[in-house]
C-alpha cells in the first residue's frame, strides 16, 4: 500500500490472516447482571505509544489503563519485536486512574440538558512524565493532565489525644459550649493551662513533635482548561494537530480551530450552515487532522462525500481542496440511500496516504492521490438490506459505528451488532474477512463464509468488495441481536491488538 517507484526484489504474497485470542476483560458482565445506563462505554483511544489507553463512558467517567509487559529484560517490546526476539506474553493493561471529566448541565438560555456523555477522547503529547488528553462532551471540551503527585504522611504526637488537649489541659468527653474555634474564648482569658492544671505522676514523657514519616505517590487529574460555547450544535469530533499546539472540533455544521493555550477563543474555520436552514441538505459527521501535515484536515458529511480541506488557502474553508464520493449507481435510489450513504467515522492511515470510512453499510478505504472512488470496499451490513424498513423503525438504521486502522495499515476494522467485530485485510490479494466477538471466546459466533472477493479491475481504481456473505446468524442459527451494538473500537498503533468496547466491558484481543 506504499506509493513511490521502489521495486521489491521479489513479489511478497498477500499477508496471512491473523488468529485473533483473548487477551483480558475490565468489567465484564455477569450472566442476568443489569447494565446501568451511565456505565455504557462511550469512547476509547490509545495514545500514539500504545501504553496507554483511555475510556470514556456515558456518566462523564474517564478511566485510564496503563501497559504492564511493555519491557522484557530491560528492552522495549516494541525492539524486541523488531529484533524477532521470541516473546510469550501477551500485551496486558492494568487499570491505572479513572476521574470525572464532565457533569450534567442545564442550559437555561436554552432550555436544554447537556448530557455528561463522553463523545470522544484524544491524547495530547505527554511532557515531564504526565499525560494530557482532550475528552468533550455535547459542548464543553475540556483539557485534563494526569500525574503522580507524591502525598506526605505525617505522625502523630506522642500524646494521647483523649486525654490531653491545647498545651496540656485535660479534655472533657465533650467540647465545652464556651469554647470558639481555634481555641478562642468568649470571656478572653488567655490563661491557657488553667486552674485545675496537675502534671501527671512521674512527670511527663518527652514530647514527639509530628514528623514527616513516608511520601506516598497518588494519580492526580487536574483539569488545566475549559474550552466553552464555541458550539450551538452537538461536538461529534475532536482532533489533535501535528504540530502540538492546536486541534480542531466539529459539531454539525461548523469546525472551530483551537489553540491548546488559549481557551476562551478560536478560529471558525468550515462553516457549512445556509442563509436559511430550510436549505440544509448535509451537516458534517467526523473530521481528523492529517497524521503528519498540520495545515491538512479531513471531514465527512451525512451525504457520504469526504472533503480534505488546506489551511494554506484561506481562513474561512469552505471550499474543499478535495472531493471523494462515490457515485450513486443508476436505478438504485430508494428511500433510504441518504441514511445509510451517511459516514459515521472517518480515520487517516498512520502515514496519511489513505483515509478509512464507515457508513452503515460498508468500510471504504480512500487513496487521497485518487478522488474518483474508493480503492477497496469490505461489506459489513449487506445482510441487512432486506431488513431497513425494520431498522428504520427501531432507530437502529442510525447507529454511528467507528472504524480503525491497524498501524501497518495493512488491516481495518469495525463494529457490527450482537457484539460482533469485523476485521478485514486491506493489502493486494488479501482475502481476509474475520468475524468476532466480543467475549472470552472471540471465535465462538465466527461465521464460516467463503471469502472470495469480486474484483473490478479497470484503468483508474481496484475495487474490492468483501464480506457481502455474512448471512445474518451466527454458527448456531441464531439471528443477530440488534439491542448489544459493538460502536465503539481502536487498534494499538504498533501492534495487532484491539480494545472494543461492549456495553459496560471492555474486552482486549491479540494475534
Amino acid at each position: 500500500m506504499n506509493g513511490g517507484d521502489e521495486v521489491a526484489a521479489a513479489p511478497a504474497g498477500p499477508p496471512q490472516s491473523l488468529d485473533w485470542k483473548f487477551s483480558q476483560v475490565f468489567g465484564e458482565r455477569t450472566a442476568g447482571e443489569e447494565v446501568q445506563e451511565v456505565d455504557i462505554i462511550s469512547a476509547i483511544e490509545f495514545d500514539k505509544t500504545g501504553d496507554h489507553l483511555a475510556t470514556g463512558d456515558r456518566g462523564g467517567r474517564v478511566v485510564l489503563f496503563e501497559r504492564t509487559d511493555t519491557k522484557d529484560h530491560g528492552v522495549p517490546r516494541r525492539d524486541l519485536e523488531r529484533m524477532e526476539y521470541p516473546i510469550g506474553r501477551h500485551p496486558e493493561f492494568r487499570y491505572k486512574t479513572e476521574f470525572q471529566s464532565h457533569e450534567p448541565e442545564f442550559d437555561y438560555l436554552k432550555s436544554l440538558e447537556i448530557e455528561e456523555k463522553i463523545n470522544k477522547i484524544r491524547w495530547c503529547q505527554t511532557a515531564n512524565g504526565a499525560l494530557f488528553l482532550l475528552s468533550t462532551n455535547d459542548k464543553t471540551i475540556k483539557f485534563w493532565k494526569v500525574q503522580e503527585k507524591k502525598v506526605k504522611k505525617i505522625s502523630d504526637m506522642n500524646l494521647d489525644p483523649s486525654k490531653a488537649v491545647g498545651n496540656g489541659s485535660i479534655a472533657s468527653s465533650s467540647t465545652p459550649k464556651h469554647c470558639l474555634a481555634n481555641g478562642g474564648s468568649p470571656d478572653r482569658s488567655y490563661n491557657y493551662l488553667g486552674n485545675d492544671f496537675s502534671f501527671p505522676p512521674g512527670g511527663l514523657p518527652s514530647l514527639r513533635l509530628p514528623v514527616v514519616t513516608s511520601q506516598e505517590t497518588n494519580l492526580v487529574a487536574r483539569c488545566r482548561r475549559v474550552y466553552a460555547h464555541a458550539h450551538d450544535y452537538h461536538i461529534n469530533s475532536v482532533s489533535n494537530n501535528s504540530d502540538g499546539e492546536t486541534f480542531i472540533s466539529a459539531d454539525d455544521l461548523r469546525i472551530n480551530l483551537w489553540n491548546l493555550e488559549i481557551s476562551n477563543q478560536s478560529f471558525n474555520i468550515v462553516d457549512v450552515k445556509p442563509a436559511n436552514m430550510e436549505d440544509l441538505t448535509e451537516v458534517i459527521t467526523s473530521a481528523e487532522f492529517h497524521p503528519t501535515h498540520c495545515n491538512t484536515l479531513a471531514y465527512s458529511s451525512s451525504k457520504g462525500s469526504i472533503r480534505v480541506i488546506d489551511l494554506r488557502q484561506s481562513a474561512l474553508c469552505d471550499s474543499h481542496a478535495k472531493l471523494f464520493e462515490e457515485p450513486e449507481a443508476p436505478g438504485s435510489r430508494s428511500f433510504f440511500t441518504e441514511i445509510i450513504a451517511s459516514i459515521s467515522d472517518i480515520k487517516f492511515a498512520r502515514d496519511g496516504r489513505y483515509i478509512l470510512s464507515r457508513d452503515y453499510m460498508t468500510l471504504k478505504l480512500w487513496d487521497i492521490n485518487m478522488d474518483s472512488g474508493p480503492v477497496a470496499t469490505f461489506q459489513v451490513h449487506e445482510y441487512l438490506r432486506p431488513k431497513l424498513c425494520d431498522l428504520y423503525e427501531n432507530d437502529s438504521i442510525f447507529d454511528k459505528f467507528e472504524c480503525c486502522l491497524s498501524g501497518d495499515g495493512l488491516r481495518v476494522a469495525t463494529g457490527s451488532y450482537s457484539n460482533l467485530f469485523r476485521v478485514f485485510g486491506c493489502a493486494p490479494g488479501s482475502t481476509e474477512a474475520t468475524t468476532l466477538e466480543a467475549s472470552k471466546n472471540p471465535m465462538r459466533r465466527q461465521v464460516q463464509t467463503p471469502s472470495r472477493p469480486s474484483r473490478s479491475l479497470s484503468s483508474i481504481t481496484r475495487v474490492v468488495r468483501r464480506g457481502a456473505e455474512n448471512p445474518g446468524v451466527d454458527a448456531n442459527g441464531n439471528a443477530f441481536d440488534f439491542t448489544t451494538k459493538l460502536l465503539h473500537l481502536a487498534w494499538h498503533p504498533t501492534e495487532n491488538s484491539i480494545a472494543c468496547a461492549a456495553a459496560n466491558s471492555l474486552y482486549m484481543y491479540y494475534a
